[in-house]
């Protein structure tokens, strides 16, 4: 009979704590601006490649991050990123983008941070096997959060294919470990 108090105690603890991981915020209001941490391409002429990671949305992101490449060629105006967006499936996309955007853009709400960055001289050929390895990628039309393939699977293919990046995932890059050995 003493349980019953206790498990009582226990399940309030838990939907106070997971009621403080949710937002009031929705995730259409969260910020998606520049976190002003890649150069600018207009006053940049260098090759510029960044690997970001930033929380994931919501609760997920107390143990989760989201990854993305963002890459910018010598004399180029603007940056192209490359990432994994499971949703894009709901509308008969692949889930993967390669676009012109803002590089370092707040991850909904969730300030990025950079994990790897190769500026200068050779980094326009690693842009290009970088380009080769998003294109590859066998996944395109597949999403699944845990164990994967998701955002975290798509960096580490590219990471696999070009060692070069020099990338060496966290561990809250949950779907990293999905590749195949």
């Amino acid at each position: 009979m003493k349980q019953a108090p206790v498990l009582l105690t226990g399940l309030l603890a838990l939907l106070l704590l997971f009621s403080a991981c949710s937002s009031n915020t929705s995730w259409r209001d969260a910020s998606r601006e520049s976190a002003g941490i890649a150069p600018d391409p207009a006053t940049t002429e260098t090759a510029v490649l960044h690997v970001y990671g930033a929380d994931a949305w919501g609760w997920r992101g107390w143990f989760a991050i989201h990854t993305w490449i963002a890459a910018k060629r010598t004399g180029a105006e603007s940056y192209v990123v490359y990432e994994v967006i499971g949703w894009r499936l709901n509308r008969g996309l692949p889930v993967v983008r390669i676009d012109t955007d803002i590089p370092d853009r707040y991850w909904f709400g969730a300030r990025p941070q950079l994990l790897v960055e190769h500026r200068g001289e050779g980094v326009d050929r690693l842009i290009d096997a970088v380009d080769a390895a998003a294109r590859s990628y066998p996944w395109k039309h597949q999403y699944k959060a845990v164990p994967g393939p998701n955002s975290n699977t798509f960096v580490a293919w590219i990471a696999h294919h070009v060692p070069e990046l020099h990338l060496d995932l966290p561990f809250s890059a949950i779907g990293s470990g999905y590749l195949p050995n």
